[in-house]
């Protein structure tokens, strides 16, 4: 997981900055486990999530700020044992 997704060399602004600080304590580190819980009703925001074992509420601007890449699946579960 990596937070921020600006290009390389591109200028933060200081929201940008207080975001990925934010987003880092709140547990969006690398190698946390993600799981989008439930979506707003409007627009799809806010969007509940789980990080790691913790539970918290994002609006959807502050979680395009978080780039995921998906696991790959356990062959041992696709092959039922």
């Amino acid at each position: 997981m990596e937070v921020g997704g600006k290009a390389a060399g591109a200028t933060q602004s200081a929201f940008d900055i207080e975001l990925e600080k934010r987003l880092l304590e709140i547990g969006l580190v690398e190698g946390a486990h993600v799981e989008i819980l439930h979506e707003g009703f409007i627009g799809k925001d806010p969007i509940a999530v789980r990080v790691d074992s913790m539970c918290v509420a994002l609006r959807r601007r502050e979680a395009n700020a978080v780039i995921v890449a998906s696991e790959a699946p356990d062959p041992r579960l696709l092959a039922g044992g």
